[in-house]
Order: C-alpha cells, then sequence, then structure tokens
C-alpha cells in the first residue's frame, strides 16, 4: 500500500485575496500616517522630551491592557469583523481630536486621547491577523503574501505625508495634517470593515480562551518562544524610539522618513519569500536568521558615521529591517497560528502581541530613554552613539544563542492536557 501523502491545500481565491490585502494597506496606513513623525510633531508644539516620550508609550500601554481582552470578544462574543469597524471607527474620531489638542498644557487631555485610542487600534493589529489566518486555505503559504500589503501602506502612508504636507524647508512633522490623514484612512477601514469575510466568534468553547492561552506556556519551547519575543521587542523599541534622532545627528540625514521607509521597502521584498524559507529552513532557523538580523543592524549601526563607509554601515543597517521583522514577527505570528488550538487562535495571537507589542515596547522605550542619559556627554549633549548600539547588540547575540539551546519546533498542534489548566474543574 502506497503512503498517504498529505494534502495539498487548495490555491486562495483572487477576490478574497484582493478583500484582505486591502484590510492590510489601510491597516498598517493608518499607523504609518503618523505614528513615525508623532515624536518631533510634538517636540515641535513644546512638549517635553518626557511628555513626548509617555504620550509615544501609550501606544504600547495600549497594547498591553487591550488585546488579550480583544482576543477574549473574537473567540467568545463578537464577529472579528465588526468588531474592527467599531475600533477603526471610533478610533477616527480620536484622531481628530488628538489632532486639534496642541497646547502643552494639555497634557494630560492629550495623554487621555492617546491612550484610549491605543487601546483601540491595538486590537485591530490582532483582529487582522486573526481574520486572514481564519480564511485563507494555508496560512504559511498565503500570509506574507497578504501581509505585505501592510508594509505598501506604511510606505505609501509615509511618502503621502512627505508629499501633502512638507515644503518651504518645513518636515511633515510641523502640521496636525498626518493624523488628520490618519483618522481619514481610520474612518474608511471602519466602513471598509463591514465588507471583510464573516469572522464569527467560535461561541462556548471549553474554558476562558485567555486562560487557555497562558497554558500554552507549559509547553517548554512555546514558552521559550515567548520569552526571547518578549526580549527582541525591547530592543526593537530601540530602533523605533532614535533611529530617527540617530540618523540625524550621528550619519548627517536631512531625509528622515524616507531613508528610515528604506527598511519598509526591504520588508516588500523579502517577505513574500518568507513561506520559501520556512519551507527550505524551517521555523527554528528562520526564526534564529531574524534574531541574528536585529543584532547585526544595531553591530552596523554602532560603526556608522556621516560619511564613506560609515554612512553605508546605516543605511545597510535601516534596510536590515526586511529580514528583522520578515523573518522574527511575521514568522512569529504565523508560529503561533500553527500551533495554538483552532477555538483560541485569536487569544493566542493577542498574547504574542501583548507580550512583544506590549509590554516588550514599552519596556524598550524605557529602558532606551535611561540608556540615552546614559550615554549622553552633559557638557556637549551628544550621545556615544557607538557605545549605546553595542548594548542591544550584544543582548540580541545572548538571546539568540538561550534560543538556538532550548526551541525545539515540534510537529503539530499544542493539544490537551496543556490547553486547560489543571486548576479548572472538567466542564468549567
Amino acid at each position: 500500500m502506497s503512503a498517504v501523502q498529505p494534502a495539498t491545500a487548495p490555491p486562495l481565491a483572487l477576490p478574497l485575496r484582493l478583500n484582505l490585502s486591502v484590510m492590510m494597506f489601510l491597516q498598517f496606513g493608518v499607523w504609518g500616517a503618523w505614528f513615525v513623525v508623532f515624536f518631533p510633531y510634538l517636540r515641535g508644539l513644546n512638549f517635553t522630551g518626557e511628555q513626548a516620550g509617555a504620550l509615544i508609550g501609550n501606544m504600547a500601554l495600549g497594547a498591553i491592557f487591550s488585546t488579550i481582552f480583544a482576543g477574549y470578544i473574537a473567540d467568545r462574543l463578537l464577529a472579528s469583523e465588526k468588531l474592527m469597524a467599531v475600533c477603526h471607527l471610533a478610533g477616527a474620531g480620536l484622531l481628530y481630536l488628538i489632532a486639534q489638542t496642541q497646547d502643552p498644557g494639555q497634557y494630560w487631555t492629550l495623554f487621555a486621547l492617546t491612550f484610549v485610542y491605543a487601546l483601540l487600534y491595538n486590537p485591530t493589529l490582532v483582529l487582522a491577523n486573526s481574520i486572514t489566518f481564519e480564511h485563507v486555505p494555508d496560512g504559511q503559504r498565503d500570509f506574507p503574501g497578504i501581509r505585505v500589503l501592510g508594509t505598501l501602506g506604511w510606505i505609501a502612508a509615509g511618502f503621502s505625508i512627505d508629499a501633502l504636507f512638507a515644503g518651504d524647508g518645513k518636515t511633515a512633522a510641523g502640521s496636525n495634517g498626518p493624523l488628520l490623514l490618519a483618522a481619514g484612512l481610520s474612518a474608511v477601514l471602519g466602513v471598509y470593515s463591514f465588507f471583510l469575510p464573516h469572522t464569527p466568534p467560535k461561541g462556548e468553547v471549553k474554558g476562558i480562551p485567555f486562560v487557555r492561552a497562558l497554558a500554552l506556556f507549559k509547553d517548554f519551547s512555546f514558552a521559550a518562544f515567548f520569552i526571547v519575543s518578549l526580549a527582541i521587542t525591547v530592543v526593537l523599541a530601540f530602533y523605533y524610539t532614535v533611529t530617527s534622532d540617530f540618523l540625524e545627528k550621528q550619519c548627517g540625514v536631512k531625509n528622515i522618513g524616507s531613508t528610515m521607509l528604506i527598511g519598509q521597502v526591504c520588508e516588500t521584498v523579502f517577505l513574500p519569500l518568507l513561506p520559501l524559507f520556512l519551507v527550505r529552513f524551517g521555523m527554528k532557523w528562520v526564526l534564529a536568521l531574524g534574531m541574528f538580523c536585529w543584532g547585526l543592524r544595531y553591530f552596523l549601526f554602532a560603526n556608522a558615521g556621516p560619511e564613506g563607509m560609515g554612512f553605508a554601515l546605516a543605511i545597510a543597517g535601516v534596510a536590515l529591517h526586511g529580514f528583522c521583522f520578515d523573518f522574527f514577527f511575521a514568522a512569529g505570528f504565523i508560529h503561533c497560528d500553527n500551533k495554538a488550538p483552532k477555538d483560541i487562535r485569536a487569544s493566542a495571537q493577542a498574547l504574542f502581541s501583548f507580550l512583544t507589542y506590549g509590554v516588550g515596547m514599552w519596556l524598550g522605550s524605557l529602558i532606551c530613554g535611561m540608556m540615552v542619559d546614559k550615554y549622553t556627554d552633559p557638557a556637549t549633549k551628544a550621545v556615544n552613539w557607538s557605545e549605546f548600539w553595542m548594548v542591544p547588540s550584544i543582548g540580541v547575540i545572548v538571546c539568540l544563542g538561550v534560543f538556538l539551546l532550548v526551541f525545539r519546533d515540534r510537529s503539530g498542534r499544542i493539544v490537551e492536557p496543556v490547553s486547560e489548566p489543571a486548576a479548572v474543574p472538567p466542564g468549567a
């Protein structure tokens, strides 16, 4: 008798691909339209550095407090596409209010507005992923080709704000236009969400999805993956927080926004290739490659300068974003979908976002700020960028070594008994 061959997933239908791709394009277009210029925008309004940092950090705090509950709602109570619509429509109104709040004396009002917005936006990152994984025939094969449209949305938003709001010697950060553009895109996506594939909650699943997602930590290898992901995201925050300042002060870059988009362009190149790497090398080595690129990026930054080879190293470090993000975070979402029981997929995705975009980014922002102070010369106010960047570079390499020692990519999903914690009695 011949061996049974594994079933091949059917091809992804073009209408479904287009529908989900537009969702991803708008999802990250909203974020990219305002986030990268928000810090200098606030500083231009005379908010202090500490205030601006705290307002930026609210995006991570929002991920900490909201993504798990969004996963619970999507798994148990409300269709995912309807929850997407509510979050983005309400978010559009909040972005408009944020754009109108420009007085440093209104700091606490702006703090509240940005925090509530973060509570609404962060769950949509989880929902966009879970909707995609729910409807595509093969998540490992189909997700990267859809997710890459999110990167294109970020790129399009970056070029749009330069084209619309920069000029006459001013940058886009000198206007509230990016916030208003983000509000408009959020409203469009809110309406569009009603036309996404219907993704109903799973109903009465066994146990509480959030608790069951935490129970996945009983699998040692999966727990190691989550803990390393948390550590890597701490150093990810360094890139988003200070790279623009580093490129300007250390490397003499003037067009910061366009220069940093080099990373997103490279991301669009490598993300569609991710399935090929996963098939050829397996999940463990793809994740390891992504981690190595984080360490290499910061090593290049530590040796960067304003001209010649030093400048080339800085640009190469920015370009490595394609490998860093695609081969660790995009692959990480696929790993979660591959391992989590089907009825708690959204909560597992939310848990991954909670630890990375939430706790990791928040801790990273705090640590990064303290390190900038540590490596700043009190007399000249200049940062010793070489020593600064070597710290996260070494940290990543240490994490990579731990990951290679403890991670095992076993086939199949994580199933009972880890899906139900022992403290919950049968039938609860």
